[in-house]
């Protein structure tokens, strides 16, 4: 790949991924679940990521996803605001480079990717000038990637999960209100074509629920005493709900969408 540009001057963080991510990195690293193993191929096939190709990791966070992405083969690049979650993928990944940037501000050469992938990420810099970049860095035929492990409230007990940390979110971007998509208008991109698997994170609750919760965001942005009021409940649910009592390991259901969008 050409060598990266110096790291531009970054747009604004939004301020509950700033504190929330920074403050919960390690935890994010632990309780944030991995992707399920038909997502490997997606990768191959619809973006046809493979030996030679280069490919732009964007809001990488801990890595979990850029482990995935260094699987095809394609040389992996990897771009995350914070400084801590980039900390912990340079850690895990010292292969791979962590540049510092944001969307709107890619510290990249024009046309100089074959694919840009956003795991669990798109919502917090869907707009216009994050699109008009993505653009530029990518090569004519190039595609853009949205990945999303979306959780399962048709399943009891995930939905009032959900229901105990929605009080909190204030103005967080979030997935599940849909607002991400108004960027797409067909100037930058084609339309979105969906891919949805099945994946369950498998582990103790203490992981799987407790610490995947508390490395929320807007949970993890909260003062301390607001944060340890949230860990009870969570702790509470686990602890009383039936299908999580006494149970040393639990199957958290996650529906994964992963969106292509085509270069144009």
């Amino acid at each position: 790949m050409t060598q990266p540009l110096p790291d531009p001057t970054p747009a604004p963080v939004h301020e509950a991924a700033q504190q929330g991510f920074s403050h919960a990195a390690q935890a994010y690293a632990q309780g944030r679940p991995d992707y399920p193993a038909e997502l490997l191929p997606w990768l191959q096939q619809a973006l046809g990521l493979a030996p030679g190709r280069q490919v732009l990791d964007l809001g990488a966070g801990t890595g979990k996803f850029t482990r995935l992405l260094a699987r095809t083969g394609a040389q992996v690049t990897a771009v995350e605001p914070v400084a801590e979650m980039r900390a912990q993928l340079a850690a895990a990944l010292p292969g791979v480079p962590a540049l510092g940037g944001t969307a709107e501000a890619l510290p990249l050469p024009d046309a100089s990717v074959d694919a840009v992938v956003c795991a669990q990420a798109f919502h917090w810099f869907a707009n216009e000038a994050a699109l008009q970049e993505i653009h530029r860095v990518l090569r004519p035929g190039g595609s853009l990637g949205l990945v999303w492990n979306v959780r399962d409230e048709s399943v009891d007990w995930v939905a009032r999960l959900t229901a105990l940390i929605t009080p909190h979110e204030g103005d967080a971007p979030r997935f599940y209100k849909g607002d991400w998509r108004r960027p797409f208008t067909g100037r930058w991109f084609g339309p979105l074509e969906l891919s949805r698997f099945s994946y369950q994170h498998v582990g103790p609750p203490a992981q799987v629920i407790v610490d995947r919760f508390m490395s929320v965001s807007f949970i993890a942005a909260l003062p301390p005493a607001a944060q340890s009021e949230v860990r009870q409940q969570l702790q509470d649910l686990v602890a009383q709900h039936p299908a999580l009592r006494g149970q040393s390991t639990v199957a958290f259901p996650y529906q994964t969408e992963a969106y292509l969008a085509r270069r144009l």
